[in-house]
């Protein structure tokens, strides 16, 4: 669509609002009063010259030149993650400036600096709450930047459009653009009234593949105290500035809570109050900005809006279809908020939710959410009609990832793991340093019960070796019925984050193509959810499941053993005692039938999936132990692999490696006298509690 009308806010000068330069002259040359590097610009469509202009600039950096870009970008993002996030601070402070010159009608802004973009990245929108300002985001813009094309719908002060007419303002951008690329996703992010927007587009747009991300949506505004204000404001005289304190106090948190929380998680309480101070601070400096944004006749205009709007999107929500995520806040003090979501996770056919028990309403600008780790988590980021877990996986910042590890401390502290790998010559060495650092590599290997080894392994490849493993995971962690009895698929958030995806020959087709290092467990639950007697014991399948497919692509096989389940516990009721009971026996036949079936074809004990929860008793923990065996090369025995045999010859070559690994680490650990969780605690009282564990030698 055309940029016509475009409008430039002369006195704007935050660097959120940025377009390129040389083309503000071709887009309304005499209505340029100001050309600062930073302005809010409303343009029907993103001028075209613009993306090609960067796609350009790309294309010219020569190759010697793009390792050291990417270093550098890579440097440019963990700065990023470092700076403290203040979404209120930065929220208020661009509020000021946006609103100096604030008039005319609703319009977009892209709130980017000029940035490198994935290949063809989606269009998301950003539709605000009743403050209008389209600022909602602004915690998230640098990342967003990154991986989307981001427009925010600003709402002027003063502005009177009805809910219908923004309707139909978002409607006909949403139409323009599914034009122009009907076969990527559009984002519909909506908070409060934003979030009845997104609805009531989506409810009249079905043939257009809309991706709605709601945070706190407006749909329960007849069932909040909201709809008892609108009759009190009608009866206050003049501006709301001295009631505003009032209104900070619903939607800012509770500050004892806060303090509490943070001294809880370890946090000096020195910088804990400091950051109080500072918000407060900044709260109570910008009460006349929250004035200008939301004063009395405006604050009522909205209030109706929002009766208005969850009216017409609660009467439309059987007519929508698209892929829904909700946001809800368990604190939130105006909308209740966790309820809605609950209601609308039931009703919404193709939606998931994800609560947030500690935040507020004004959940986007909380400084601990991050709506990109949360679109990674829940595997909602896509660019074409379905989610590709290899093509479309965003691999996590190095605070992603240390935020990660850290929430799995205590399995990695209670454990102690020792690691040890082959080199090329076959020498055994502690630590990583046999692993290929190029790949693609597969690495296959033992499940231990529960799947305890996986948090560690994962954990020290990443922190070691800068390798991120992607896991073949059983898909019960990626789809679940809504009234089903299995694990919420949110427990399941992190693996995906790490870049877990669900076992199917595409999906290794697809890693291995990629050069990816990636994780197999060919006697998959079977070994997790193993019987009394059956620790260390392999269950795969007769037939090669792997080898072929691994030299298709020259990928190195690393067999590998792990032990240390059976000194942290021992099963003493399995699925043999538990189908004795008829009630355990109903639940275990409920619980395997809502899983996805796998291998229902096969033969043997890897074809009993059943899934069920054995008796465990606990033990003082021991320590965990991992060896990597030599990497098997398959480069260049393409054509010797295809034949079954010679395949099936290394398969069972595999298979050996691993119950070899298995048995030297259950040898050599009875000869480590850190083996026990009593001795390492003694050991770091004395050493430090950083210091490295000895165990035993090799």
């Amino acid at each position: 669509m055309a940029a016509t009308g475009a409008y430039f806010s002369p006195g704007v000068s935050s660097p959120i609002f940025r377009r390129a330069l040389p083309l503000l002259g071709t887009l309304n040359s005499g209505r340029i009063q100001s050309m600062t590097s930073r302005f809010a610009i409303s343009v029907d469509r993103v001028p075209s010259t613009f993306v090609e202009a960067e796609k350009g600039i790309t294309s010219e950096v020569k190759r010697e030149e793009r390792s050291v870009v990417a270093e550098t970008r890579k440097r440019l993002e963990e700065n990023e993650e470092k700076k403290p996030r203040n979404g209120w601070k930065d929220y208020l402070e661009q509020a000021e400036e946006l609103i100096v010159t604030d008039g005319g009608p609703p319009r977009w802004f892209s709130p980017l600096e000029c940035r490198s973009r994935v290949d063809k990245s989606p269009l998301m929108l950003f539709l605000p709450g009743i403050d209008g300002m389209g600022l909602g985001l602004v915690s998230h813009h640098e990342k967003l930047g990154r991986i989307f094309d981001l427009w925010c719908l600003h709402i002027p002060v003063a502005d009177r459009t009805p809910f219908i007419d923004l309707v139909k303002l978002v409607e006909k951008t949403v139409r323009s653009e599914y034009q122009r690329s009907p076969n990527r996703p559009i984002y519909l992010v909506g908070e409060s009234l934003g979030g009845c927007l997104a609805l009531a587009v989506a409810a009249r747009n079905r043939d257009i593949d809309l991706v709605l991300i709601l945070a706190n949506p407006g749909t329960s505004f007849s069932r909040s105290q909201l709809e008892l204000v609108t009759p009190l404001l009608e009866a206050l005289p003049g501006s709301l500035s001295s009631a505003l304190p009032n209104i900070l106090s619903l939607t800012a948190g509770d500050p004892l809570r806060m303090v509490l929380d943070n001294v809880v998680k370890g946090l000096p309480l020195q910088n804990t109050a400091r950051d109080l101070i500072e918000d407060f601070t900044t709260f109570s400096s910008s009460l006349p900005v929250l004035a200008d944004i939301l004063p009395k006749e405006t604050l009522l205009w909205k209030l109706k809006m929002l009766k208005s709007a969850s009216e017409y999107a609660n009467s439309r929500l059987y007519a929508i279809k698209s892929q829904t995520l909700i946001l809800c806040s368990g604190n939130d003090q105006l909308l209740p908020s966790q309820q809605e979501g609950e209601r609308l996770h039931k009703l919404l056919p193709n939606c998931d939710l994800r609560k947030f028990d500690d935040s507020g309403h004004f959940l986007l600008l909380e400084g601990s959410i991050d709506l990109v780790t949360i679109l990674k988590g829940t595997s909602y980021y896509r660019r074409g009609k379905y989610h590709d877990y290899v093509s479309d996986f965003i691999p996590p910042t190095p605070y992603e990832a240390k935020q990660v590890i850290e929430s799995n401390s205590l399995i990695n502290a209670v454990t102690s793991a020792v690691m040890l790998s082959t080199l090329e010559d076959g020498t055994i060495v502690k630590g990583l340093a046999g692993i290929p650092s190029e790949g693609p590599v597969l690495f296959v290997g033992y499940h231990m019960l529960l799947g305890l080894e996986l948090v560690p392994l994962v954990s020290r490849i990443f922190n070691e070796r800068n390798i991120l493993v992607r896991g073949i995971a059983h898909p019960m962690m990626f789809a679940k019925r809504k009234t089903g009895r299995l694990p919420e698929i949110s427990s399941f958030d992190t693996f995906r984050i790490m870049g877990a995806v669900p076992v199917a020959p595409s999906n290794l087709f697809k890693l291995l193509s990629s050069k990816s290092h990636v994780l197999l467990y060919p006697g998959g639950m079977r070994e997790a959810l193993h019987r009394k007697g059956e620790e260390y014991k392999l269950f795969w399948p007769e037939q090669s499941e792997f080898v072929r497919m691994a030299a298709r692509f020259g990928a190195k096989i690393v067999p590998f053993g792990a032990v240390g389940e059976d000194d942290l516990g021992q099963v003493v009721i399995d699925y043999d005692d538990l189908v004795k009971i008829p009630y355990f026996k109903s639940e275990i036949e409920s619980l395997t039938n809502e899983a996805m079936q796998l291998r229902a074809g096969a033969s043997g004990e890897v074809a009993n999936q059943q899934v069920h929860m054995p008796g465990i008793l606990p033990k003082v923990p021991g320590r965990f132990y991992y060896y990597f065996g030599k990497p098997i090369e398959t480069e260049g025995r393409k054509l010797e692999l295809k034949d079954r045999e010679k395949s099936q010859e290394l398969y069972l070559e595999v298979q050996s490696e691993v119950e070899r690994c298995i048995a030297y680490l259950k040898e050599k650990r009875e000869s480590d006298p850190y083996r026990s969780i009593l001795s390492r605690l003694l050991y770091q009282a004395t050493h430090g509690f950083t210091s490295d564990i000895p165990t035993f030698e090799i």
